[in-house]
């Protein structure tokens, strides 16, 4: 209900007429006037009430009237009618009703109550009411009523004086209001005076209206007040107390700011009364130093009082905070007061409240962005901003370094006015719980313990010592208050300015971003100036704070309390990287890096950094700000062990959960600030780089980094907290780096960069060590590459650029992880999805590949390894699409070199083999000979046999796919080159390509070949073969697609060129023995020396080159210098013949014998099928003749046609092709023949000099003399119309030469399989055979031909010697082959018996055939042959084989019957005279040899060779002795000596044991005696000096039986029991024998023809044979019946007693 409604105001009428009566009730005894007052003031409202509508109006205009009769009442001073009439002034006072005089007279009577202390509290109740219900009390009045309440303030009594301070609280605050509410009333009105701008306030108050006046002259006097002056207004002031001033000064401040901002004069009040005021009243404050004693001092220092201090630093708060832009230069001292009251030295106390005065300002950041502005951006300003800062810091650092204000060790210890923070001698926790760790959240440091107590809510500065306004005494302020306080502030005021930055950041970067887009193609820059105020705040503070935050975080033992620093510490690093400050952002990044790994931890990065920041120091009008270094003593849990990351080793560092709290916030920084790090990506991640290590994070696939064991030195030891932490860092730790997508190019690079120089870190570290290096940087550079591939581009070069250097790193696992990274880059480039894709982007996969090539200069196996590896993922991945990348691919498969390993060799091929299998026909055709070279060159590597016959296989397969895709390639390649050339002509340089001039398509052949031919002549000899097969079979199967002008090349670049290197390499191999073939392998004896391995691969070339010569010849005669190959050909198959490896010789023959058998080359169809018909062939099986090359039908090299014509050659020549052909043709075959001869003269010349104890250098082998004379005969037939003498002679020497060598004795039981079979070799049936040829040619051949005859028998004849004497090699010593011992190396001649014996047999037979031959005769071929034959007959037993003198025998028989016709025929031409000597000659060394026959011979065997023995005889008796007229006269004598020496038994009266077993030829004395007997006991004896020869001889005979019959009489008599020796018992048998045998020749003669002394001696030897009967021996005596026996036939009766011969 309103105070004006009717009821209300019936109300009041009511209750003021009820005061009324109750006054003049109480007044009416004692107090009369008062009562007749309240009456007529009963009558008076009556009247009023009656006559007036507006009632409320007539009383407040009659109010002085109506309020009469109570002001009288309270005169009474009489407590109880004074309470009545106070109530009841104060319900007019409600309902308004008191005018401006009424109020006046209403002051008055409340000013004697109060001088008379009456009703304390109801008057300022009433005052209250007064004010507070109108405005009507003004100026004078106000002030009294002002005065009033603040006199009952200072009463005794203590309720009035708390209640009159409120209510002059209240009345103040009136008066203000007052004048708002009159401001707010006026503020429409234009017409205000201008404000004067006047020094004194009393022309400045002229100008203001009524409440502003009082409210002016109000807050002058409570200046006046404070400052204890007399106030100008406030008339009656008793007395005041600063405190209460200056609480009323701050509350009008705080409370009604805008009166002061408004109004100049309420300024010029601030300005002149306020702040001098507030400067002076702070003195002793400033003074005041803790500890100084008042002697030092003259003057007493004023010591600081508590309640004034605070109420003070509470004004200026007000101040600061509202009124900062009218008192700029004021505020300036404000505050360096205030950063003053943190030092050191001043009361505890004092520094509370400053410190929370600071906390105040710390959250305005608005307010200190001010300061900033205003102070630290002027030149010669205090640089406040900057000061509250460091204040800040110094006093946190004073608070560990000092507590206890009464110690004056560590007081004093301060010099010079700086305060002694960088002493640190605190007492050792000051508040003694230094020691005990408590769960209590605290700061310690170096043994100062300070806890930490919740003082205010984030953001707010709530203080505590600042609210005591009751307090008179200072306060003791608890442990760790002040440090608290600090600590807020110091976390709001980072909270406050990096809020505020980051929020007008953004909003500035939004309005940019609009601003683009409203003109994009202006480039705006925002105006600096707001940009200036950030980076000066940043710059101006950074220092202060760093110092400060890195204090406490150190001391830190509360998480939540680090997590605040860290995040402090984070977002101001965060701050700087946006704004640009790169000092103060590497700065912020070092604490936190530091703080992250264990105290002392040497790492180069942030020690360089901080030595940087230490030189600055900063100081504060004389106190400086020192970056305190670590503490190692904090209490903190130890969550780690490990390992340090660096060169020397140290042993074991811990790490703390506030390392690992750190940690976090380190990844936290780079993971939501990596764009603004810049080049502090290096501080970050060399520190992650050394948490890693010691946590043992190593790097798992694609670089993500996961738990794992230290390698070496003791294991990193984790405690359970951190290893649930580690995964979740792990996972962050990818996360970073994931995030490095978002990062725009610049940061990205600066990423990279660091990442990069940390990792060449690294890699300076491991060199040298074993140690397990650090793969961080390695791991994350891949990490890194493989998120951002979509802008890989930008990046590559520096990554892949690093990581290759890394690749090259001593250091295995450094390398490992490298060759990881870049492969896995590699790859993962390779499969992602770009944009344009690769195949239309060239440059970007060749840019790609690259580092995948560079790979291949590292020396290293094991990245060639991964190198390769990754090249057999990519193709298996992406090998259709690689394109232009082949060559760069093919080139790292095939850069092996041999010092390799064959791990890494064997990798690449299979990469090799994956392109050969599935590749060839995707790649660009020019790559194909890059295939070939790659392949070729895995046949040429030396580590792994296998791989490079496998290789060869496919180089193999290679051929076949150039061979089936022909076209195709032919057209690519074409193309290609006349690109190239077309090039090449614009550059003006000729066309660089192998075999140039020939097509392309050719080339690749060429260089197939090439390829091959170098394998050809590779050390290892299963290579070789290997290549050699390929090599030739290509070129059969694949030949018919090269053109001609290419065969040309292939002919002397290929073949022959491969020619001269085996040749050559042969030549020179090595001849010492090779064990084994590597491994276990057994290597045969045939290859254990590199000279028979490479004879085997010279014995492969030249059979593939003769081939092709034999199945192309018709190709290759069309070249135009085929006679030029031919000869080169036929020279290297001399030389190879004349090689000292009996292998290649044969095979050179081999080849030899296969060229000369080609037929003459067959023109288009003129082989007529009837000739292969007539051969047996059916002409189906003929392949028809295509024709493959350009135009002309070539043979197929299998085809069978060409078989047979090579076999048949011939019977089917093909019809002679012309004139100039045939010449040709027998140029070839000279050229052959002369190949021919000169190999043959070279291989059969026996050595010279040397003895023959000396080793011949090489002595050819028989297979190869075989061949070579084998192809004697095929070539004859093709020169026999010009074979000379001359050459027949060449051809004797040869086959002499051939036959004489002899063969070692471990080849001789494979070509004699025994002494006893009596076979020819195949090299002497060769020779024979062609002796056989060449006869037979002469026999049909013309008559000049014929007197080649006695050159063929003198031939045989040479070797029919052999029988007996075989031939000499040089001065070779031989053995005979029956002695030779086939395990020792020496010589053995060969069995040449068979061979003499077949020449022999055809010497026999020749003659027979040749013998009237002019040529045979003149000759004198029959002399050679007796000659020749005089040898075994001789030798006889003699003879190696007993079958030679035989033959010999039989053959001279032959060969005189024969002959001796021819001889006698020619008598008179005197052609044989001198053949008859010999073979009287070969008749005496015959049968009477020198030889004796051997022991073994059987009785039966003597017999045969008797009989034989007796032929001849015969033959004497037969064919020369009845034809003595034509025989020369000494020839008979001396065959009748012969006879005379036969009949005797001559025996050598010498015994020798070897002639013990002498069998006596009884038959052959037989039927010499008879022979003799009858022709020289014959009429005929022509001579007597026959007779008396045959005569001579028989008396000797005779004789010598008698001596030895008596001599074994005699011995027989003396021996006794005793047999006596075999030998004389042989030899009386003998002579036995031969007495016998004369007994029945004498018979058989005409008695006439005997002489008589021949009988006297014979019948003489009678007693004597007598004397022997009693012989003992049973031979003796059955001999002695036998001779005895024939006596009987001269036992007659005797006629006369003349005895015959005595005359």
């Amino acid at each position: 209900m309103s105070t004006s409604s009717p009821e209300a105001v019936k109300k009041l009428l009511e209750n003021m007429q009820t005061d009324l009566r109750s006054l003049s009730m109480e007044c009416k005894k004692k107090f009369p006037p008062v009562k007749e007052a309240a009456e007529s003031g009963i009558v008076k409202i009556k009247t009023i009430a009656a006559r007036n509508s507006d009632i409320l109006a007539t009383l407040k205009e009659n109010s002085s009237e109506v309020v009469q009769p109570f002001l009288m009442g309270c005169g009474t001073k009489e407590p109880k009618i004074t309470q009545l009439c106070l109530a009841a002034i104060q319900r007019l006072m409600s309902h308004e009703v008191v005018s401006e005089a009424a109020a006046g007279n209403i002051i008055n009577m409340l000013w004697q109550l109060m001088e008379n202390g009456l009703e304390e509290l109801k008057l300022l109740q009433t005052v209250l009411v007064l004010l507070t219900t109108n405005t009507v009390v003004h100026d004078q009045v106000l002030s009294k009523a002002i005065v009033l309440c603040f006199r009952l303030h200072f009463t005794k009594d203590n309720i009035t004086n708390n209640t009159a301070a409120a209510t002059v609280r209240q009345v103040v605050t009136v008066v203000f209001e007052r004048m708002v509410a009159e401001d707010e009333r006026f503020k429409d009105m234009v017409d205000q005076p201008p404000p004067v701008q006047g020094n004194t306030n009393r022309r400045s108050v002229s100008t203001l209206r009524p409440s502003a006046k009082d409210a002016y002259m109000l807050f002058q006097d409570l200046c006046q007040l404070v400052n204890a002056d007399a106030p100008y207004w406030l008339v009656g002031m008793t007395e005041m107390t600063r405190t209460f001033g200056l609480e009323l000064l701050e509350s009008v401040l705080n409370d009604f700011p805008g009166v002061f901002l408004q109004h100049q004069e309420f300024s010029f009040l601030l300005k002149e009364r306020v702040c001098p005021l507030v400067i002076k009243l702070f003195s002793p404050n400033i003074k005041f130093r803790q500890g100084n004693s008042s002697a030092a001092s003259p003057a007493p220092v004023e010591k600081p009082y508590f309640p004034i201090c605070m109420r003070l630093l509470r004004v200026v708060s007000v101040l600061i905070k509202h009124f900062y832009s009218l008192l700029v230069t004021e505020c300036e001292i404000f505050l360096s007061l205030l950063v003053k009251f943190l030092d050191g030295e001043k009361p505890q106390w004092l520094r509370a409240v400053a410190v929370e005065s600071v906390h105040r300002l710390c959250v305005q950041p608005h307010l200190l962005r001010s300061f900033c502005l205003s102070y630290d951006m002027k030149q010669h300003s205090t640089k406040v901003f900057r000061d509250i800062v460091n204040a800040l810091g110094s006093f946190i650092q004073s608070l560990f370094i000092v507590l206890n204000t009464g110690n004056p060790a560590a007081t004093n210890a301060s010099t010079g006015g700086s305060g002694s923070q960088g002493a640190a001698q605190g007492g050792p926790g000051a508040g003694g719980q230094g020691g005990s760790l408590t769960t209590q959240a605290a700061f310690e440091y170096r043994g100062t313990w300070i806890p930490l107590m919740t003082v205010s809510v984030q953001g707010s500065a709530k203080a505590t010592y600042l609210e005591m306004l009751d307090k008179v005494e200072p306060p003791s302020i608890p442990e760790g208050y002040a440090m608290s306080v600090a600590f807020s502030a110091l976390l709001d005021l980072v909270r406050g300015i990096t809020s505020m930055i980051e929020r007008e950041l953004a909003k500035e970067e939004e309005e940019a971003a609009v601003r683009r887009e409203a003109n994009p193609d202006q480039n705006t820059q925002p105006e600096p100036g707001a940009r200036l105020v950030w980076e000066e705040m940043v710059s101006t503070c950074w220092c202060g704070l760093l110092a400060a935050l890195s204090l406490l975080l150190d001391a830190s033992t509360d998480e939540t309390a680090t997590e605040s620093i860290l995040k402090a510490e984070l977002t101001v690093a965060a701050l700087c990287g946006r704004l640009g400050l790169v000092t103060p952002r590497d700065a912020f990044i070092t604490a936190i890096c530091k703080a992250s790994l264990p105290p002392h931890y040497a790492l180069t990065v942030l020690s360089s950094n901080t030595a940087n920041l230490n030189n600055k120091a900063y100081s504060i009008q004389g106190q400086s700000v020192q970056i305190i270094s670590s503490s190692s003593e904090s209490h903190q849990q130890v969550v780690a062990v490990g390992q340090p990351l660096s060169v020397q080793p140290q042993g074991t560092v811990v790490l703390t959960a506030k390392n690992i709290q750190c940690m976090r916030t380190l990844l936290n920084l780079a993971h939501c600030h990596g764009a603004v790090l810049g080049t502090s990506w290096q501080l970050v991640l060399a520190t992650l780089q050394h948490l890693v290590w010691i946590l043992g994070l190593k790097p798992g696939v694609g670089g993500a980094l996961k738990p794992g064991r230290a390698v070496e030195g003791p294991s990193t030891v984790l405690t359970t907290a951190v290893m649930t932490d580690l995964p979740v860092i792990a996972n962050i730790l990818s996360r970073l780096f994931e995030s490095s997508q978002y990062l725009d190019d610049v940061s990205l690079h600066h990423l990279i960069n660091a990442l990069c120089s940390l990792s060449l870190e690294a890699v300076e570290m491991a060199y040298g060590t074993n140690k397990e290096p650090s793969l961080f940087a390695v791991a994350k550079l891949l990490e890194t590459g493989l998120v951002n591939m979509d802008r890989i581009e930008i990046l590559w070069r520096p990554l892949t650029g690093h990581l290759l250097e890394v690749c090259q790193h001593p250091n295995a696992r450094m390398r490992e992880w490298g060759a990881e990274a870049v492969t896995s880059l590699i790859k993962a480039g390779l499969a992602y999805k770009h944009n344009p894709p690769l195949a239309q982007n060239q440059r970007l996969q060749l840019l790609l590949l690259n580092p995948l090539k560079e790979l291949s200069n590292v020396l290293h196996a094991d990245i060639r390894q991964k190198q390769l590896e990754s090249v057999l993922q990519i193709l298996q991945s992406q090998g259709d699409s690689l394109g232009p990348g082949w060559p760069l691919v093919l080139g790292v498969i095939g850069a092996i070199r041999n010092d390799q390993g064959e791990s890494l060799i064997r990798t690449a091929f299979q990469c090799l083999q994956l392109v050969v299998t599935d590749f060839l026909p995707t790649m660009p055709c020019a790559c194909l000979q890059i295939v070939v070279d790659v392949a070729g060159s895995f046949g040429l590597q030396n580590q792994e046999l296998n791989i490079s016959l496998t290789s060869i296989g496919l180089l193999w397969n290679i051929s076949d796919y150039f061979f089936q895709r022909g076209e195709a390639i032919t057209q690519d390649l074409e193309r290609e080159e006349t690109a190239l050339q077309k090039q090449a002509q614009e550059k003006g340089e000729p066309l660089n390509r192998p075999f140039h001039p020939a097509p392309p398509f050719d080339c690749l052949w060429l260089c197939l070949y090439a390829k091959l031919g170098q394998l050809c002549v590779d050390p290892r000899p299963a290579v070789r073969k290997s290549a050699g097969q390929t090599m030739f079979s290509t070129i059969a199967a694949h030949g018919t697609l090269l053109q001609q002008s290419t065969w040309h090349i292939v002919v002397w670049k290929v073949l022959f060129h491969l020619l001269d290197c085996v040749r050559k390499s042969s030549t020179t191999a090595d001849k010492e023995k090779i064990e084994s073939g590597g491994g276990n392998i057994l290597i045969h004896h045939s290859r254990d020396t590199a000279e028979k391995q490479w004879a085997e691969t010279w014995v492969l070339t030249l059979a593939g080159v003769a081939r092709i010569f034999n199945t192309r010849r018709y190709l290759l005669q069309q070249l135009g210098d085929f006679f030029k190959a031919w000869e080169v050909l036929l020279d290297h198959i001399q030389s190879a013949a004349l090689s000292k490896n009996s292998e290649v010789s044969l095979a050179a023959l081999k080849s030899f014998q296969e060229i000369l058998q080609i037929a003459t080359p067959v023109k288009d169809s003129a082989m007529p099928t009837d000739a292969l018909a007539a051969m047996g062939v059916s002409p189906v099986l003929i392949d028809p003749l295509s024709a493959p090359g350009p135009g002309r039908p070539l043979l197929r090299s299998d085809s069978m046609l060409e078989r047979l014509t090579s076999y048949n050659g011939a019977e089917l020549q093909a019809p002679p092709p012309g004139e100039e052909s045939a010449l040709e043709d027998a140029a070839l075959w000279w050229s052959a023949w002369n190949t021919w001869y000169r190999t043959g003269t070279d291989s059969t010349r026996p050595p010279s000099g040397g003895t023959g104890t000396d080793r011949p250098s090489f002595v050819p082998s028989q297979p190869f003399l075989t061949a070579l004379v084998q192809i004697f005969p095929a070539l004859y037939q093709h020169i026999k119309t010009g074979f000379s003498m001359e050459d027949l002679r060449k051809l004797g020497v040869i086959l002499h030469g051939a036959v004489s060598i002899p063969i070692s004795s471990d080849a001789s039981p494979f070509i004699l399989p025994s002494y006893t079979e009596a076979v020819l070799t195949s090299l002497q049936e060769a020779v024979l055979t062609a002796l056989d040829v060449l006869q037979k040619a002469i026999c049909v051949g013309p008559e000049n031909l014929q007197v080649m005859y006695p050159a063929v028998f003198e031939q045989l004849l040479l070797f029919v010697e052999f029988s007996c004497k075989p031939p000499q090699y040089g001065k070779l010593e031989t053995k005979h082959v029956a002695n030779a011992k086939y395990n020792q190396a020496e010589w053995v001649a060969l069995n040449y018996v068979p061979f003499a014996e077949r020449s022999l047999e055809v010497v026999v037979d020749l003659y027979h055939k040749t013998a009237c031959h002019k040529a045979v005769i003149n000759e004198k071929v029959l002399q050679n042959i007796i000659k020749t034959l005089r040898m075994p007959l001789g030798l006889k037993y003699g003879c190696p084989s007993e079958s030679t003198w035989k033959l010999a025998v039989s053959s001279l028989l032959k060969v005189l019957s024969t002959g001796l016709p021819v001889a006698r025929q020619h008598a008179s031409s005197g052609k044989f005279d001198t053949m008859w000597p010999e073979l009287s000659n070969a008749f005496e060394d015959f049968l009477f040899t020198k030889s004796t026959p051997p022991d073994n011979v059987s009785i039966q065997e003597f017999q045969k060779n008797e009989a034989i023995d007796v032929e001849v005889v015969q033959l004497i008796s037969t064919e020369i002795l009845p034809f003595a007229i034509f025989i020369p006269k000494d020839f008979v004598g001396q065959i009748m000596a012969m006879l005379n020496k036969g009949s005797i038994h001559s025996q050598s009266s010498s015994f020798t044991e070897a002639e013990v077993d002498v069998r006596m030829r009884e038959e052959f004395s037989k039927v010499c005696f008879e022979t003799l007997l009858q022709f020289s006991f014959s009429n005929k004896v022509s001579t007597p000096q026959e007779g008396y020869i045959s005569r001579m001889a028989l008396s000797v005979l005779l004789k010598r039986s008698q001596d030895v019959l008596r001599r074994y009489v005699d011995d027989e008599r003396l021996s006794g029991r005793c047999p006596l020796p075999r030998q004389q018992v042989t030899e009386i048998i003998f002579v036995l024998k031969a007495i016998s045998t004369l007994m029945d020749s004498l018979k058989k003669t005409q008695p006439e023809n005997v002489d008589g002394t021949t009988w006297a001696q014979v019948i003489a030897l009678y007693p004597t044979l007598v004397e022997c009967i009693t012989c003992s021996s049973s031979e003796v005596s059955s001999a002695l019946k036998e001779a005895m026996g024939p006596f009987k036939d001269f036992m007659q009766p005797p006629v006369s007693r003349v005895q015959n011969g005595e005359s």
